[in-house]
C-alpha cells in the first residue's frame, strides 16, 4: 500500500460510447456499464475495485456524460454526488482531465491522480497495483507526468506506440508519441524493442497537470481556473453546463504529453486489454475445442474461430461458419467478419444515418 494513501485519487474517464463494440455498446448503456466478461460485476465497477489498496473509496472520482449519472451511481453507490463529475458534452480527454485534475486539487494539493479508462481489462491486478505504485512514486518524485506503456504482443495497428529511451530505470523517459501505425511500420516498431503500447493510463501530481494545462492548454486551464469558487457547491454543475464549450476539443496525448518535456513511461505487462472491439473480446476470452467464443443459448455445428454473443432467453443454432462476429443485443443483431471489427463503428454511421438515432 502507498504511504499517504489519503493523497492518492483515481478519476475514472467512464464517458464515451465505445462505438466498435456496437450494438451490445449504445449510447443509451455503453459497454462500460455491461457485465461484458459475464462474471456478474461491469467493466466500471472492475475499474473501480481494481483501485481498492491505492486509494479510498472517497478519493474515486468518475467523469462522464450526464445522461450516465444513475448508471453510475446505481453500480458504484458509495460514491458522492461531488464524485461524479458530468460532461454536458463529449469533447475527448483533455477538457475531462482538466475537470478532474482542478477540483481534485482544490480539495487536496498534495493530490496524485492516476487517469484511467472506465472499460479496460487488466488480467495481472497484482502486477498492475505494484506498476501503479512505482509511478505515484515517479511522479510525486520528480514533478513528472508519467504513463503506463503496455510491453507489445505484436505488431497491432489499433493502438497507439510510445518510444522510450533505452535504460535499466524503471521509468523510461519518453522520446515520442506515434499515432496507430500501419502493419509494416507496427512491425518496425516491435522488432525494435523501444516501443510499448499506449493504455491511456496516467500518473501525475495535481499541482504538476494544472502546470502543464496553463503552459500547454491554456484556454482550458482558464476554464476550470474560475471554476474554483464553486467546486463542491451547488453551482458546480450550472458552471461547467454553460462553460463546458469554451474548452478545445482536444486529447490529453496531443494536448500537453506529446509536448511536455518531463513525460516518463513504465513498461508494464499486465494482462492488458482495451476491449475496443468485438476481437479483442475474443482475445482474452476462454474458447472451446473449435476457437469459438459463446456467451448465450447456442449450438454449434461446423463452426470455428468465431465469437457469439446472443440473449440468454433465445436460442441461436449456427452452422458451417468461420471467423465471425455474431452479436445480438436490445433488438439488433451483427453478422461480421471478425477481421473486419474495425468497420463496424462505419456501420454504425450508416444504421444512424438510414435507422436514426433509435439503433445508435
Amino acid at each position: 500500500m502507498t504511504s499517504n494513501i489519503k493523497n492518492n485519487y483515481v478519476v475514472i474517464m467512464a464517458g464515451g460510447v465505445g462505438s466498435r463494440f456496437w450494438p451490445y455498446s449504445r449510447k443509451n448503456f455503453p459497454k462500460q456499464f455491461h457485465d461484458v466478461l459475464g462474471i456478474g460485476q461491469s467493466l466500471l465497477q472492475l475499474t473501480a475495485q481494481r483501485f481498492d489498496s491505492i486509494c479510498l473509496p472517497e478519493n474515486i472520482y468518475v467523469v462522464t456524460n450526464s445522461q450516465y449519472k444513475s448508471l453510475v451511481k446505481e453500480q458504484l453507490p458509495y460514491l458522492s454526488d461531488d464524485q461524479i463529475l458530468l460532461e454536458p458534452e463529449g469533447r475527448n480527454t483533455a477538457p475531462c482531465i482538466a475537470y478532474a485534475s482542478y477540483k481534485i486539487h482544490q480539495k487536496n494539493p498534495d493530490a496524485s491522480i492516476v487517469i484511467c479508462p472506465s472499460d479496460h481489462i487488466i488480467l495481472k491486478e497484482n502486477t498492475f497495483k505494484e506498476k501503479i505504485e512505482t509511478a505515484i512514486t515517479v511522479a510525486n518524485e520528480g514533478g513528472n507526468l508519467v504513463t503506463l506503456g503496455i510491453t507489445p504482443t505484436r505488431p497491432d495497428t489499433g493502438y497507439g506506440y510510445i518510444q522510450f529511451e533505452k535504460s535499466d530505470l524503471k521509468s523510461k523517459e519518453v522520446k515520442r508519441f506515434a499515432e496507430k501505425p500501419s502493419l509494416e511500420i507496427a512491425k518496425v516498431f516491435v522488432s525494435n524493442g523501444d516501443y510499448v503500447w499506449n493504455a491511456g493510463i496516467f500518473v501525475w501530481k495535481s499541482s504538476t497537470i494544472i502546470t502543464a494545462f496553463n503552459q500547454y492548454l491554456p484556454q482550458i486551464g482558464e476554464v476550470f481556473e474560475e471554476a474554483k469558487e464553486v467546486f463542491y457547491t451547488k453551482k458546480e454543475q450550472e458552471y461547467i453546463n454553460s462553460n463546458f464549450s469554451r474548452c478545445d476539443e482536444i486529447s490529453i496525448d496531443y494536448g500537453i504529453m506529446e509536448k511536455a518535456k518531463n513525460v516518463y513511461v513504465i513498461l508494464s505487462d499486465i494482462g492488458w486489454s482495451d476491449l475496443g472491439t468485438w476481437k479483442s473480446l475474443y482475445e482474452v476470452k476462454d474458447k472451446d475445442q473449435n476457437g469459438n467464443v459463446v456467451d448465450g443459448d447456442v449450438i454449434l455445428y461446423n463452426t470455428t474461430d468465431s465469437i457469439i454473443k446472443t440473449p440468454k432467453d433465445k436460442l441461436v443454432v449456427i452452422n458451417g461458419v468461420k471467423n465471425l462476429i455474431v452479436a445480438e443485443y436490445d433488438g439488433v443483431l451483427l453478422i461480421c467478419n471478425k477481421d473486419d471489427e474495425q468497420k463496424v463503428k462505419n456501420l454504425v454511421g450508416d444504421v444512424k444515418k438510414i435507422k436514426g438515432e433509435g439503433y445508435y
